[in-house]
């Protein structure tokens, strides 16, 4: 993994290989609050809460930064706000905020994919100028279902087979399921993976990682006893605002005020 972050070293490993481990970590006792807030959050009954098919086991909480203190706070840190707007090179908002949970012995895979396509159909979102802040809540390892990237794949735009559907369903269900609209065919990624290898991005809670739109990544079961929860705050340039996004706020913020900080220790 990368280990400095000095601002064009950080750039230029993040622009080869569309992704970038920091090498500072959220403090325990932060952590420790995110994950009490989204304890409390998934045992409530919201709009912003999906469920894995047909059970009612939490997959993902979705704009929790919109209602809960912690959540507001926490997309503020210098730490976060200071990647992005190195990365992306101008004021960021806060576009996304979700936590991917996969419970003991029952989250389920994530397929092949890229992010941007559904930002750039579903929401008319412009350009990928946009970035992925991960932050384990959990310790994250390869048998609690990591993230796996493919490196460099960002710099294939959307790949061909990925928008095989003609248009748009517009049921942004299909969006946060493990049967996801937008996929990039096995065999694409199976090639790709055996051209530039994968990389499974793994670490202690507190960990922080940034991805880009474009990667193409997944993600396997948990065949684990032990939860693997992952907080997503995916920052926009203000400049790349979507100019009239469909899908619901918890989802698609309709606020592009650029994000003020907070103090480092204010979570």
């Amino acid at each position: 993994m990368q280990t400095t972050h000095e601002p064009a070293n950080l750039k230029a490993a993040y622009g080869e290989s569309g992704w970038y481990a920091v090498p500072d970590r959220l403090p325990a006792e932060a952590v420790e609050k995110l994950r009490q807030a989204v304890d409390r959050i998934g045992g409530q009954e919201r709009p912003e809460i999906v469920y894995e098919a047909e059970q009612s086991v939490v997959r993902a909480l979705h704009g929790c930064h919109r209602f809960d203190e912690v959540c507001a706070r926490v997309v503020r840190l210098p730490l976060f706000v200071d990647l992005a707007e190195t990365l992306l090179g101008g004021p960021v908002y806060v576009y996304q905020f979700k936590v991917n949970m996969k419970q003991p012995f029952e989250g389920a895979a994530w397929p092949w994919h890229q992010d941007f396509i559904f930002w750039h159909r579903e929401d008319g979102m412009a350009a990928p100028d946009a970035v992925n802040v991960a932050v384990f809540l959990d310790d994250v390892s390869a048998d609690n279902g990591p993230l796996r990237v493919i490196p460099g794949s960002h710099e294939l735009g959307i790949i061909d087979g990925a928008a095989a559907a003609a248009e748009p369903s517009h049921d942004w269900r299909r969006h946060v399921a493990a049967s996801l609209e937008y996929t990039v065919p096995d065999d694409v990624a199976e090639s790709l993976a055996a051209a530039s290898g994968t990389e499974s991005l793994t670490g202690p809670a507190g960990t922080v990682v940034a991805f880009h739109p474009n990667i193409v990544h997944c993600s396997s079961n948990n065949t684990s006893a032990r939860r693997r929860a992952v907080l997503l705050i995916t920052y926009n340039l203000v400049s790349n605002a979507p100019a009239a996004p469909t899908r619901p706020e918890f989802l698609v913020s309709r606020d592009s005020t650029p994000v003020t900080r907070v103090d480092s220790n204010a979570l």
